[in-house]
C-alpha cells in the first residue's frame, strides 16, 4: 500500500523528491503520514479536499482485503 501511495502522490505533486511517506501499524490499523513540500501541499488536498478523499478512498481496497483500516494524515515540509 505504501507503495501504491507514494506512486500516486508522485504524479500529483511538482516536486516528487520531497514526497516522504511514513507507515505504522496498531491493533490492524495502517496509519501514513505523508509529508510532501509545502507548495504542494493544495495539491494533494485539492478544492473541498476532493483530491486527498479519492486517494483515501483507492487505498482503502487493499486494506479491506487484508482486513485492516486506513489512516493517511498530511504534515508539510517547511
Amino acid at each position: 500500500m505504501k507503495k501504491a501511495l507514494e506512486f500516486i502522490l508522485s504524479k500529483i505533486v511538482d516536486d516528487p523528491e520531497k514526497i516522504k511517506v511514513e507507515e505504522s501499524e496498531n491493533n490492524g490499523v495502517v496509519n501514513f503520514t505523508v509529508t510532501v513540500a509545502k507548495e504542494d501541499m493544495g495539491k494533494v488536498i485539492g478544492k473541498n479536499g476532493k483530491v486527498i478523499k479519492a486517494i483515501r478512498n483507492v487505498l482503502k481496497i487493499p486494506a479491506i482485503k487484508q482486513n485492516k483500516k486506513i489512516f493517511i494524515s498530511l504534515s508539510e515540509n517547511p
